[in-house]
Order: structure tokens, then C-alpha cells, then sequence
């Protein structure tokens, strides 16, 4: 065999070199610019849900466009972000002074151990498990407050981003559509399932946990559970984990209770949980994540996990998103480089030449 046929091609190696030099910039601007990740995320976020009624206010009712970003910033910032920052933030407060709540998280955990251990002799959970389980909340008590602090500066630096995208959102749209090394097929495919799964994490999920949060804290108040507001701002964030749900929050509070001595306020509260708070679970699930896009329980469970070590209690929104996307480029690469040229994305339907370019506006 000819040695020019066991050379690599000229064309093969300058691409691979352009490849490395293009992952060597971009690995080096996101490491300068790692605390700016999660304010690029939330622009992001907050410019797919807001799109549409941007562009109704440029092109349709023909606002400049620096008023009608600055409307849709402050409808954001009043709807979404401001009411979801005081229940974090009011979780934050609580739990990250530890004086006051360590001693009574623990005496909670205590009581609750030995209380199921009498009534069914299980040790559920094992002193050493009891003592991770103190040490790790301890750790999350004394670490809580910092995130206050860099959630405002989060806040301010997404929103100064989101103003730039914006004032002029269809040159932005072609910057992004022209940077994606993809078919236009593959780039329609992207832009849908990304605007879907944002839609999907950034307010079907929160809207569904801060249901059950709200109808949760109407049982907590009549039955007399102790400190319901704390216990809401509990609820709503377990409400985001599947399968367990706000049960993890409500069920040790209940046989708290009982234990307590308050066997009918109890039970009372455990059967208006399963009942009512399962049912609000139940019914916004079915009445308004059914129209959006059908989100597997590993994706949210391992997006959670990963979403909070990276980005702490923004990582429920944005965890999720990142798995999912992650798994949608795996599809995008497989749709890229298949070897038969004619396969045709399953979720997507291509559309005629004449509205192929109206098309690529779905990349956001």
C-alpha cells in the first residue's frame, strides 16, 4: 500500500487543530468567566420565555425596543423572579442560622427516629446514618448564607446580559443560528426542545411546586404544625424531586406531631396531605405539564443532584435543563454524523424550502 494512503489528510489535521484551538479558547473564557455561567443561563432562560411577547411588542405593536425590553425585565422580574427569590431566600434565612435551628433539626430528627423504632422496632435509620444526615445539614446551614449574597449579584449581572439580547433580539437569533455547527434540521430540532424543556423546568415545575407549597401550607396552618411558614418554603422545593415529592417534607412532620402527643392534629394533617396536596400534584401535572414537554424523572432527579454541587439552589432549574440538553446533543451528533445521509430526525418534521428560514427562528 502507497505511503500517501496511510497519511492522515492535510484537511483532517488543520480540522482537528481548529477543534482543539476552538475548545482551548472556550475552555479558558468559561474558566474566567465560571461566575457569569449562571447569570448567561438565567438570560437565556428568561429570553426563551419571553420571546414571544417581545416581538409582539416590536413587530407588532411597533415599540422601540430598548422600552419594550425594559417592560418585559420588569413583567420577569415582578412574575417570576421576585416571588421564587423570597422563598429561597426566606429558606436560606431560616435555616443558615444555625444556632437557633441545628439544635431543633436535630432534637426533630431524634424524635422522629425513635418514635418509628418504638412503634415498628425497624431502625430505619442507623445512628451513623442519623449522624451524616445531622453533619450534612449542618454543613448546608453554615454555607447557606453566602448564596444570599451571590444570588443578588446573580440577579443583576443576568439581567444587565438580558437586556443586550433583548433590544435586538433577531440579530442575537442569527448569532446563535450561525455559530451552531449543525443542519438546519438539527438546529430547528435544537431550538424546539430547548424552547420546550426551558418552558417545561423554568415554569411548569416551579408553578406545580409552589401549588403543592401554597395548598401545604393551608394544612399546616389548621392542624398546627410547627413553624408553617419555614415548612412551605420546604415543600416547595421538595415538590421539584420526583417520586418522593413533598412527602419528604410533611410525613416526618407528621409523625413529629404524633409523637408529640398531637395524635389528631397528626393524622389529620397526614390525611389532608396525601389527599389535597397529592391531588394539587396530581391536577396541575395533568392540566399543565401535559401541554409541555414530557421531561423523564432521571433527567430532574441527576439534574437536581448535579444542578445544585454546580450552581447551588439555582440548580433546580437549571439542572434539569443541562442534563436534557446534554442528551439532545447526543441525538443532534448521532443525526450529524449517521451514516445513512437520508435519516430524518423522529421528533421534527422538515418544512417546505419556502419556510425553512422562517423555521430556523425556533432556535430560541
Amino acid at each position: 500500500m502507497p505511503n500517501s494512503e496511510k497519511q492522515i489528510s492535510g484537511n483532517v489535521i488543520k480540522q482537528i487543530a481548529l477543534i482543539l484551538l476552538i475548545v482551548i479558547l472556550v475552555g479558558l473564557i468559561c474558566y474566567n468567566l465560571a461566575l457569569f455561567i449562571p447569570s448567561l443561563l438565567g438570560a437565556l432562560t428568561l429570553y426563551i420565555i419571553s420571546r414571544k411577547y417581545l416581538l409582539y411588542l416590536i413587530e407588532v405593536k411597533n415599540w422601540k425596543p430598548s422600552l419594550a425590553a425594559t417592560v418585559i425585565i420588569i413583567a420577569t422580574l415582578l412574575v417570576l423572579i421576585l416571588p421564587v427569590y423570597w422563598i429561597v431566600d426566606m429558606l436560606i434565612e431560616k435555616l443558615g442560622n444555625a444556632q437557633a435551628y441545628m439544635g431543633k433539626f436535630n432534637a426533630f430528627i431524634d424524635k422522629v427516629h425513635d418514635y418509628v423504632y418504638a412503634q415498628i422496632h425497624v431502625d430505619i435509620l442507623s445512628k451513623e446514618n442519623l449522624d451524616k444526615l445531622k453533619a450534612a445539614a449542618g454543613k448546608f446551614s453554615t454555607s447557606a448564607l453566602s448564596t444570599t449574597f451571590n444570588t443578588f449579584t446573580i440577579i443583576f449581572s443576568m439581567y444587565f446580559i438580558l437586556y443586550f439580547m433583548l433590544v435586538d433580539p433577531r440579530k442575537f437569533e442569527k448569532l446563535l443560528t450561525n455559530a451552531a455547527p449543525f443542519k438546519k434540521a438539527n438546529i430547528n430540532l435544537l431550538g424546539e426542545k430547548i424552547r420546550k424543556m426551558v418552558i417545561a423546568n423554568a415554569i411548569g415545575i416551579p408553578v406545580v411546586a409552589l401549588g403543592q407549597g401554597i395548598v401545604g401550607l393551608v394544612g399546616y396552618f389548621i392542624f398546627g404544625a410547627p413553624s408553617p411558614v419555614l415548612l412551605f418554603a420546604l415543600t416547595f422545593v421538595a415538590s421539584m424531586i420526583p417520586i418522593v415529592g413533598a412527602a419528604i417534607v410533611y410525613v416526618p412532620v407528621c409523625i413529629f406531631m404524633i409523637a408529640e402527643g398531637q395524635t389528631g392534629p397528626g393524622l389529620g394533617l397526614a390525611a389532608y396531605c396525601l389527599v389535597v396536596v397529592g391531588l394539587t400534584d396530581n391536577l396541575l401535572r395533568f392540566t399543565l405539564l401535559k401541554k409541555l414537554e414530557n421531561i423523564h424523572p432521571l433527567n430532574t432527579v441527576f439534574g437536581i443532584i448535579a444542578g445544585m454541587n454546580i450552581f447551588g439552589f439555582l440548580g433546580l432549574i437549571f439542572g434539569p435543563i443541562l442534563v436534557s440538553v446534554t442528551v439532545l446533543l447526543i441525538q443532534v451528533y448521532r443525526n450529524e454524523f449517521s451514516d445513512d445521509d437520508d435519516e430524518t430526525p423522529k421528533d421534527i418534521v422538515l418544512p417546505d424550502n419556502d419556510q425553512l428560514e422562517q423555521k430556523v427562528d425556533l432556535i430560541i
